[in-house]
């Protein structure tokens, strides 16, 4: 069928947009910098604030929210895992497993994200791979189908090694494929896990509002290093701090700054588009009031217009200045 360009579409009085070159600042905040950090919304992969966030650092055991994603792709969590020497030796932080004990998957994932066991970490290497080094290869070639390229690990817990190294971008991106997933959510947002007594060493989910993961790192290399995820309305953030001595005070003003100055904005309203189409999920995008000029939509409808109902009618873009955002199927919403 042929196709017709419409006039584009402004939305002026709706919207707004997006990113300027060189990344995007917050205000100026009372506490220290991280040596690195990243405020990332979740489900629009948009960057709301970045400082040196594509600088690889050395990054501790927030390490482990690659581990856990890895493991929960893959893995059943009712599988059993009987514990090999090789994890109970591990040195560093410890949920104190035996050679020979049985966990299950499940049980190991909260040992590794609640209380940041590194022996928990290399027994599900183990399980899931066979060999640290075989796991270690796994979790890049994760890291890179999620857009985390500029990162390297070489272990899964986090523990110092030069090559081991991640930048608080590709951190903030992978945090954000973790939070999508219900299980993981359910983990790192546990407070306390009754079956084994175990608390969470994660103080932001009693200490900020709406706060629900994910998770903390220590190392002499990396300093105090901090991923947190939160919830406000319709906006989820991950904000992730690298080399930061005030790591909960710093993350509590990024994701302040971030909430205050960004809304989820609808941008796929039906009156703003052909009369009788739509799209069947709504889209949302964080934006600043000042950016709401800038957005712009375009769309392409097939000629003639189907009637039945469902019907392919065309397709939208959605531009924040020249980025495009959003692309999409338009449906007939109206007819036979």
């Amino acid at each position: 069928m042929r196709k017709s360009r419409l006039p584009v579409v402004l939305l002026s009085a709706f919207f707004f947009v997006l990113l300027l070159a060189g990344g995007v600042r917050l205000v100026t905040f009372a506490q220290p910098a991280a040596r690195a950090e990243c405020v990332l919304e979740v489900h629009s992969g948009r960057v709301l604030h970045e400082r040196h966030s594509d600088t690889p650092l050395p990054n501790a055991s927030t390490t482990k929210i690659l581990t856990a994603i890895l493991i929960l792709d893959d893995c059943c969590l009712s599988d059993t895992v009987t514990i090999p020497a090789q994890a109970a030796g591990t040195k560093g932080s410890s949920i104190y497993l035996k050679a020979g004990e049985t966990y299950t998957v499940e049980e190991l994932l909260y040992g590794l994200m609640l209380r940041s066991g590194n022996d928990a970490a290399v027994a599900l290497a183990l399980f899931h791979s066979g060999s640290i080094g075989a796991f270690a290869q796994a979790m890049n070639e994760k890291a890179a189908l999620l857009g985390a390229t500029d990162s390297h690990f070489v272990n899964p817990h986090g523990l110092p090694d030069k090559r081991h190294k991640t930048t608080a971008r590709d951190l903030a991106r992978i945090a954000a494929y973790a939070m999508r997933n219900e299980v993981f959510r359910t983990i790192v947002g546990t407070k306390y896990y009754a079956p084994r007594g175990w608390a969470n060493k994660n103080k932001m989910l009693s200490s900020y509002e709406g706060a629900n993961g994910v998770k903390t790192g220590f190392t002499t290399d990396a300093g105090r290093c901090l991923v947190t995820s939160a919830v406000r309305g319709e906006m989820e953030l991950v904000c992730v701090v690298l080399g930061c001595p005030q790591m909960y005070e710093r993350t509590a003003e990024l994701l302040d700054g971030a909430f205050a100055s960004y809304t989820m904005t609808p941008l796929t309203d039906r009156k703003l588009l052909p009369p009788g189409t739509g799209v069947r999920e709504e889209f949302f995008y964080p934006l600043r009031r000042e950016e709401l000029a800038l957005i712009r939509t375009e769309y392409d409808l097939l000629q003639p217009v189907p009637e039945e109902k469902g019907a392919v009618a065309g397709t939208l873009q959605i531009f924040l200045e020249n980025n495009l955002i959003f692309s999409q199927n338009l449906y007939i919403m109206e007819g036979k």
